[in-house]
């Protein structure tokens, strides 16, 4: 589908990457992995055509549709969620009008035996069939179906777009990508501004519903459930592997030890030639061996070993003062944000308390909270009740948009100089290095770093003060896997207090042993660990942390809500409960039924439309019956599934 041939990219003279070649085949799940600044998004805006490469080939047949989402894009705000969702049908309501049009003319018209009434009727038939296929009668359901996957609640689709956050409007262009159904999708980073809930949605999404998919990620997890092959780029070449990520890391290292035996065994051949050179070089009657030796040793090609980045990103908290007996207390806080005519509560009556030492997790939907108690926290919006901060608190507090905060205009050393202080100024060097900028790269401007670049140096600027609480909301956006791992190290042997804000169970798994929930306007406290707290609740994700399903837990978690249950709830009896949740069961069985029911039938449909596009279907008119069959078969399912959907929602509810 894409073909690239020599590829090579340089900045300033100095190469990037070259002679890239490979292919991008249809049905192709590729992970483009390597450390923050190989290339990966360079080489992704280049096959979206966005980036010319200084030389080599990028191949795109006229007939492949290519869709690009990027880290950041700027979004429009004249829509609403649903409009703004329908431009990815633009195409489908320019048929639809013309089809329109089309029968307006049929009717008006009296000229039946002419020409051109038999031509209008022709065309008006080719049109509506095209419609058809296209799936013009339900491309409302699969909008539904692809904002709700990630997301979004009915009551959104008609909210304007500007009432959302960058995240939440981002899910948007995700869903208009999605729509499109592209053959080859190139995603970067798309994980970044989703939750656990539409992570694996996208999840299957992509790994059951897509063409072709290129996409860069940190999150391993994601990756290993998504693709099937792996390119690596590295020290300005590209390594290619059709597996998962887990055995390409497997393969590699076995490339490796391979490379370095045989590498070591050519050294030690071309070192015994050469002393034997040496020694008769002089001998009359060792000239023949001696100048075959000399000839052997110039044919000798020498084995290349892949060049290993060894540098490490090596974090270190200094030492602060101790602080008090607890850093954080929450008193019946709470917030709701009033937003003319109407008001929204994020969270009521919050009990909490944090103990010195504590590493705690904050986790739950997007929108339910936990960016918001954190500025509560940190003393930035107002709120109800008592928060109380310790005693001897030195917060260092790492928000999601830190890195986008950074002067664009300074230079990676001057960003540090500006913030250094004392005896620190001397060593700003050191510690650049330490983080992966050495040599020339702290004359860089922050303007041309990428967003895992941006993120590490904003996480300098957090380390140049000591801090007895560390709070980091999603501190692993944009950070590759080893500079995730290395940072979780440090993290756990921070003696001080943390709050971690994050989606990812691999970075909270071993870090944190207490875990704060989210949702549906409350906060609960959990002890143990993510996977802890997963277990707990029974479900193997993030997911449903804020349905009603879950606030009759059999577990005895402690609640920090003092406000009682919805009163409808709290008077149901044991039995109603019981039948209530058995309800539940079913609809969610029945709604899970219709989507497999769903995506059979669009499979078929697919199939079928694959084989009308042939001129042997083109001209096989029991292949245009089965098509309306299947159509109707599919408008019938998805009303199904949409009527179940609403009484599941009102069942919950």
């Amino acid at each position: 589908m894409i073909s690239i041939e020599n590829l090579q990219v340089e900045f300033a003279a100095k190469p990037l990457f070259a002679d890239v070649t490979f292919v991008v085949n249809k049905k192709d799940r590729i992970a483009l992995v390597g450390k923050n600044g190989a290339g990966k998004s360079t080489l992704l805006k280049i096959l979206a055509g966005l980036q010319s490469p200084t030389g080599g080939n990028v191949a795109i047949p006229k007939d492949i549709s290519v869709g690009y989402l990027p880290q950041v894009m700027v979004l429009s705000d004249s829509r609403t969620v649903m409009e703004e969702a329908e431009q990815a049908f633009e195409h489908i309501s320019e048929l639809q009008a013309s089809i329109e049009l089309m029968n307006n003319q049929l009717a008006e018209r009296t000229d039946y035996e002419s020409e051109e009434y038999q031509a209008l009727i022709e065309k008006f038939t080719h049109a509506n069939e095209h419609y058809q296929m296209m799936g013009g009668n339900n491309y409302h359901a699969e909008i539904e179906r692809t904002l709700q996957g990630l997301g979004f609640v009915r009551s959104d689709f008609d909210r304007p777009t500007s009432e959302f956050s960058g995240g939440w409007r981002m899910r948007i262009e995700l869903a208009k990508l999605l729509l499109r159904r592209p053959d080859v999708l190139l995603l970067d980073e798309p994980t970044n501004h989703l939750d656990i809930e539409s992570i694996q949605w996208l999840e299957n999404f992509l790994a059951t519903r897509c063409n072709a998919v290129v996409l860069v990620s940190h999150d391993r997890a994601f990756i290993n459930n998504v693709t099937t092959r792996t390119i690596e780029i590295s020290c300005g070449r590209i390594y290619d592997y059709r597996v998962k990520y887990d055995e390409f890391m497997q393969l590699r290292a076995e490339r490796r030890e391979q490379q370095l035996r045989a590498y070591e065994n050519q050294q030690k051949e071309i070192q015994e030639t050469k002393d034997f050179i040496e020694r008769f070089r002089y001998k009359p009657t060792k000239a023949v061996q001696v100048q075959s030796r000399i000839k052997q040793l110039e044919k000798i090609i020498p084995i290349e070993v892949d060049e290993v980045d060894n540098s490490a990103l090596r974090l270190k908290f200094p030492p602060a003062q101790r602080s008090g007996d607890y850093p954080v207390i929450c008193e019946e806080v709470g917030k709701t944000y009033y937003i003319s005519p109407n008001e929204r509560l994020v969270f009521s009556h919050v009990n909490l308390t944090i103990k010195r030492g504590e590493k705690v997790a904050f986790v739950g939907k997007n929108g339910e909270g936990k960016s918001t108690l954190v500025k509560c926290i940190m003393g930035e919006i107002p709120f109800d009740g008592n928060l109380k901060i310790g005693h001897n608190i030195q917060i260092g507090y790492f928000a999601q948009n830190q890195a986008q905060l950074l002067d664009e205009n300074l230079t990676v050393f001057d960003t540090i100089d500006r913030v250094a202080v004392g005896d620190i100024r001397t060593r700003i060097k050191d510690i650049l290095g330490a983080f992966m900028f050495g040599g020339e790269a702290i004359e860089k401007k922050v303007k041309v770093l990428s967003g895992g670049e941006r993120s590490r140096l904003a996480m300098i600027r957090l380390l140049l003060e000591p801090v007895n609480l560390l709070i980091l909301d999603e501190p692993t956006n944009h950070l590759d896997m080893r500079s995730k791992d290395v940072l979780k190290e440090a993290i756990r042997e921070f003696d001080g207090t943390v709050i971690v804000v994050s989606h990812d169970r691999e970075f909270l798994d071993g870090l944190v042993t207490k875990v704060y929930e989210f949702g549906g306007g409350q906060v609960r406290e959990h002890l143990g660990g993510i996977y802890d707290f997963l277990q707990k609740k029974r479900i193997d994700s993030l997911d449903k942390l804020s349905s009603p399903t879950n606030n009759f837990s059999p577990t005895g978690e402690k609640k920090l809500s003092g406000r009682e249950e919805n009163t409808s709830v709290s008077k149901l009896s044991y039995e109603q409960q019981k039948e209530q949740q058995k309800l539940i069961r079913r609809l969610e069985k029945a709604v899970a039924d219709c989507e497999a029911r769903i995506e059979k039938l669009e499979a078929d449909i697919a199939a079928l439309e694959e084989q009308m596009a042939t001129p042997e279907g083109a001209a096989d008119m029991s292949l245009y019956e089965k098509h309306t069959t299947l159509k109707k078969q599919l408008d019938t399912v998805v009303e199904e599934w949409e009527t179940a959907s609403l009484e599941l929602e009102e069942a919950k509810g």
